[in-house]
């Protein structure tokens, strides 16, 4: 790995790649050397040669080909879009020197929030997902519940319903509500700004070069 990271950032005119390549700016130990979007006039593969890892924030139907794209470069992933099939990504990792690190949110507190259900999903008899985003995000349910569903799933052997809601005003936000005799748990985390994700963001690309596997799902399995 470098002394000094070269990132890049697929999606780079969108709400959260600006707000990525900002944070990357300010971020010790990086240094921003690439902006992809159909808006800049830049494509992905005229910043490949320039980056060691690529953090992309695109589309369901952009981010697989974005990453196997890096990974047939040798280069790092840091995955935050969702709704597309990780598996796909399993097999050209593994015949790659470069990575792939995806978390269905950055946001330290929504880990920490998927964490608490799962733990609270063993003692309380059923549970509903509520996950609420704002109108343009394009996959129901988000990777955040449907992560949290797994984990808990994992932990209780129940499936976990998840309900989904899309209106403007919103950033980010998810309720685990379980249920047990005669009382209720809510455990609810909000994204008030898209800055809240940047720690984590900025957590994955300085972790992904030295993953212990080719790929990981989870931001949880880096902090």
């Amino acid at each position: 790995m470098n002394a000094v990271l070269r990132v890049g950032v697929a999606g780079a005119a969108g709400r959260m790649g600006a707000t990525v390549c900002n944070a990357v700016e300010e971020a010790d130990g990086l240094v921003l050397t690439g902006r992809a979007d159909p808006a800049l006039g830049t494509t992905l593969a005229e910043i490949l040669p320039d980056v060691d890892v690529v953090v992309d924030f695109t589309t369901p139907d952009s981010a697989l080909p974005n990453a196997l794209a890096c990974l047939a470069a040798g280069v790092h992933v840091v995955i935050g879009t969702t709704g597309f099939d990780l598996d796909a990504l399993r097999e050209p990792a593994a015949a790659s020197a470069g990575n792939v690190l995806i978390a269905p949110n950055f946001a330290i507190g929504a880990v920490l929030m998927m964490r608490f259900a799962a733990e609270a999903a063993r003692h309380l008899e059923k549970a509903e997902i509520i996950e609420l985003h704002h109108d343009r995000k394009l996959d129901a349910p988000s990777g955040t519940a449907a992560r949290t569903a797994a984990l808990m799933q994992e932990a209780s052997g129940r499936e976990v319903p998840i309900h989904s809601v899309r209106l403007p005003g919103l950033v980010a936000h998810q309720e685990v509500i379980l249920g047990g005799l005669g009382e209720t748990l809510t455990i609810r985390h909000d994204s008030l700004s898209r800055e809240s994700f940047m720690p984590g963001v900025i957590a994955a690309v300085r972790a992904v070069p030295t993953l212990p596997e080719p790929v990981i799902v989870g931001l949880e399995h880096i902090l």
